[in-house]
């Protein structure tokens, strides 16, 4: 029988941290989160953002404060982000209801009135439920004509199992539409294949790891890719797809070992297109979910013009979960702060903003 190895005991060398995805090891803040927990762990997940609960916060006092903002002629921008940037997901549905009880308004509705552009475009983000955010941005992305693939592999390559099941529930209650169907009428070939395989969300559990296994899958991939002419996608899709975080270091290790290639190289090698660029986010957040953001962060202000889409969907989404994680991760591996970077490449309310939601700077 091969021998069994405790994951919970050991940390692959990519990501000494046990940040990626689905947190791999047992007792990691991420698991905690991935797993609803409560605890001490999944309380120390909520360490790991730059945006937390207000303290002595009143959504009364807030909604007072946004509606003179807004009123008359002229809006306070600075008053506004103030306010957003500095209450968690929350506390603005709390200020939203006050907002609507004393004055008979939509809060969003108003914002959009009142503000434009990508600084309007943030601030209506940040009032979007966090329960909805993931789902909404993927119904936009397989909106209309055009499919925005950037989303969709952004999204499900980074998300833990457990809200990818999320999503899907989301998905179905919030548009009476079934996520995968959207995603088949909207997507072909290996890459649809990849995205169904992670929206069906049936990667394995963290565990103990099966070093048999481990051998068999990097086999596997050696032969599906750098030994075969051509290339068997398939078997990348399912394994990559299927099989548990921490088995999935041991097997980039082994696979290192086996063809003297990082998985990486050979994913650049032998696929191209989306499909390439969806399996590389899988491996890179397997390997750390924070690095995987970082870089995604540092090539959407990189060189002339800003994805500023992308920017926003990043910096609302994950200024709970592990914006300190990421912004480590990008003075790390870019020798600059992500604070540095926003100050550089923004303007505005939109830069005020942002900057806010960073938290601080690493320089």
């Amino acid at each position: 029988m091969p021998p069994l190895q405790d994951c919970t005991s050991w940390s692959a060398s990519p990501d000494v941290t046990g940040q990626g995805l689905g947190a791999a090891c047992a007792g990691s803040p991420q698991q905690a989160r991935a797993q609803g927990g409560s605890g001490p762990v999944a309380k120390a997940a909520a360490t790991k953002g730059t945006v937390k609960d207000f303290p002595g916060f009143d959504a009364r006092t807030d909604a007072e404060a946004l509606r003179k903002a807004m009123k008359g002629l002229g809006t306070d921008e600075e008053a506004v982000l103030k306010i957003l940037t500095s209450r968690s997901n929350a506390q603005r549905q709390q200020i939203a209801s006050a907002f609507k009880t004393l004055f008979g308004r939509d809060l969003v509705d108003d914002l959009k009135s009142e503000l434009t552009g990508k600084f309007e475009t943030l601030m209506v983000a940040l009032m979007r439920p966090a329960r909805l955010f993931d789902a909404h941005e993927l119904k936009h992305a397989l909106k209309g004509a055009g499919t925005n693939e950037k989303v969709l592999t952004e999204i499900l390559a980074s998300r833990t199992t457990a809200e990818l099941r999320n999503i899907k529930q989301v998905y179905l209650e919030e548009y009476e539409s079934n996520l995968e169907d959207h995603i088949t009428g909207d997507t072909t070939g290996y890459y649809q294949r990849m995205l169904v395989v992670l929206v069906q969300a049936n990667r394995d559990p963290d565990g103990r790891i099966d070093e048999g296994l481990v051998e068999q899958d990097a086999q596997v991939l050696f032969k599906a890719g750098e030994l075969k002419w051509g290339t068997d996608e398939e078997k990348f899709i399912t394994i990559l797809g299927t099989r548990s975080i921490c088995h999935l270091r041991k097997v980039f290790d082994r696979y290192m070992t086996i063809s003297g290639f990082q998985i990486e190289e050979t994913i650049d090698r032998e696929t191209s297109g989306d499909l390439e660029k969806l399996l590389l986010a899988i491996v890179k957040c397997v390997r750390s979910v924070p690095a995987y953001f970082a870089e995604s962060l540092f090539y959407a202000m990189k060189g002339a013009g800003t994805d500023d889409d992308t920017l926003i969907r990043i910096m609302v989404s994950r200024s709970e979960i592990d914006l300190l994680d990421i912004r480590r991760e990008f003075r790390k591996n870019f020798a600059k702060s992500l604070h540095h970077m926003i100050q550089k490449d923004t303007s505005g309310d939109f830069r005020k903003a942002l900057l806010l939601l960073c938290g601080g700077d690493d320089e």
